[in-house]
């Protein structure tokens, strides 16, 4: 299967990583930003094509799909120009950053029926996976998640420690990861939110700390802090309150309330969440189905974000 990569900044390292592990794949280019880091990662994985134009990246020989990680706020607009192309799309998180655009990409999947897959890795990471199974079994409710997202980014750089031509957002990015997963692992409608937030940067335009509450049918809570201040363990950390047990995950990794460690190793084909999503973005293509994560699955976690929004008065 030919794929294409737009954008060439960290995330797009971390998919082209994961992707030499999956047999009958190939990047034949990659659509970035950037002349000079889209030639070098290029270059650096040995991919004959790069381009600065979606479109000529697109009209590639062959290519079937499109895996982009692009700056957040062009998404919704590049996933939308690869379906109009007939090409099958993942959009890294968040799929658009307000619900008019993610509906509108909903939208058009639905025109053109092919496979369009938002980027939620939490769903994949075996550690919750593991969770996942127990909840789906009975073994296990969901009585509180405690999670915290905690970043030091007072200066607009990227996960390489490079400059960022968009400004990243507590909201639509970070804590979108938390509220697809609370309402994927619970299984339920998340019908009550509750925000607040602390000063705005002066120069990124952005609240650099946040409190979210959320509520399911159920009544299963689910409190989450975010900070761009926090100098210290980077990172999101997942704290599983429930009626039969506490497990903390923290990305791939799994313990209990006591910290022994928990096995994970043989849930799945890989302890790495973003190759197991690029698997099922890529077999659901294989195999003409819906994926796990669909951008109109992902849809439920933006109409919540739009509400908590709303409650922020932005």
């Amino acid at each position: 299967m030919k794929i294409i990569m737009v954008g060439e900044g960290a995330f797009g390292h971390k998919h082209l990583d994961a992707l030499k592990n999956i047999d009958d794949v190939e990047v034949v280019s990659i659509a970035g930003g950037v002349e000079e880091s889209t030639k070098a990662t290029a270059d650096k994985y040995g991919i004959a094509h790069w381009t600065l134009d979606l479109q000529e990246a697109l009209a590639q020989p062959g290519v079937e799909a499109a895996i982009i990680t692009s700056p957040t706020p062009i998404h919704a607009r590049q996933a939308i120009e690869v379906m109009k192309a007939g090409k099958h799309v993942m959009v890294e998180i968040p799929m658009a950053d307000s619900l008019a655009d993610a509906q509108a990409v909903c939208d058009v999947q639905k025109e053109t029926g092919l496979v369009a897959m938002a980027g939620h890795t939490r769903r994949f990471n075996p550690s919750h996976q593991y969770l996942n199974k127990k909840f789906r079994a009975g073994e296990l409710n969901i009585q509180q998640m405690d999670v915290q997202t905690y970043f030091f980014r007072r200066k607009n750089l990227n996960a390489l420690g490079q400059p960022r031509s968009w400004t990243d957002h507590l909201l639509w990015h970070h804590a979108c990861h938390t509220v697809d997963l609370f309402a994927y692992q619970t299984g339920e409608e998340i019908v009550d939110v509750m925000a607040m937030q602390g000063p705005k940067h002066p120069e990124l335009g952005i609240a650099m700390d946040m409190s979210i509450g959320m509520k399911t049918t159920s009544g299963a809570i689910c409190t989450l802090s975010l900070s761009f201040n926090n100098d210290g363990p980077l990172g999101t950390f997942f704290r599983y309150i429930c009626d039969n047990g506490t497990y903390i995950a923290r990305y791939d990794d799994l313990v209990d309330g006591k910290e022994n460690p928990i096995d994970v190793s043989k849930v799945d084909v890989s302890m790495n969440g973003i190759e197991l999503q690029d698997r099922e973005f890529i077999a659901a293509i294989r195999e003409g189905r819906e994926p796990n994560a669909s951008v109109s699955q992902a849809l439920i976690a933006m109409k919540v974000l739009d509400r908590i929004e709303k409650a922020l008065g932005e």
